[in-house]
């Protein structure tokens, strides 16, 4: 199986980079294709621009968003990794999907509606939070996070989500809870794929 590892974290030292480390090992380790868009070390520009209208207006994909594009149709399973600011995706991230998700590739407007257009597809979110998973449970942030990722986002498009899996309370726990959420990765590699 291929999958595309969206990795929205711009700390090389984070626990996101260790959720990255993990899923990716494991994933090669059970013989799956693995690539990963480390977005902050590969310099993406998440601007969508009038420059980019233009382009895609004209039929011609800016070539840093078909590069982008044509890893996404190489998947069979994309995984997104990123943590939670301000009960939402980092600029970064957001700016991915803004620039790289566009009509004519991953949805299109037809006669009865948008089309999906990356059916087929399956996705995965990993997510880290700050504030303890009481917090979010109460304030109901996890439906709504998952309105605005999972539905918002992948099933628009058509990519059928696995699973949208939170990491709460990360930079208040202590090492043994961070391994235990490493564990749990690695137990969702094995039960899933």
């Amino acid at each position: 199986m291929k999958h595309l590892i969206v990795y929205a974290h711009p700390n090389p030292k984070s626990f996101n980079h260790a959720i990255l480390e993990t899923l990716q090992g494991e994933l090669l380790e059970r013989g799956h294709d693995v690539r990963v868009r480390d977005l902050y070390k590969i310099g993406f520009n998440p601007v969508l621009s009038s420059y980019d209208f233009e382009m895609l207006a004209q039929g011609t994909v800016p070539p840093d968003i078909h590069e982008e594009q044509e890893h996404i149709s190489w998947a069979d399973v994309i995984i997104t990794i990123y943590p939670v600011w301000w009960t939402g995706l980092p600029a970064m991230l957001k700016g991915y999907f803004d620039r790289v998700l566009t009509s004519g590739f991953a949805y299109a407007y037809g006669e009865n509606g948008p089309e999906q257009l990356l059916k087929g597809k399956r996705g995965v979110f990993f997510t880290t939070q700050g504030n303890p998973r009481e917090v979010y449970t109460a304030s109901h942030m996890f439906d709504a996070m998952k309105k605005t990722t999972d539905e918002g986002i992948y099933a628009f498009t058509g990519i059928e989500t696995i699973d949208h899996i939170f990491f709460t309370s990360v930079p208040s726990i202590d090492d043994e809870k961070r391994r235990e959420y490493l564990e749990e990765v690695k137990s969702f590699v094995h039960t899933v794929f």
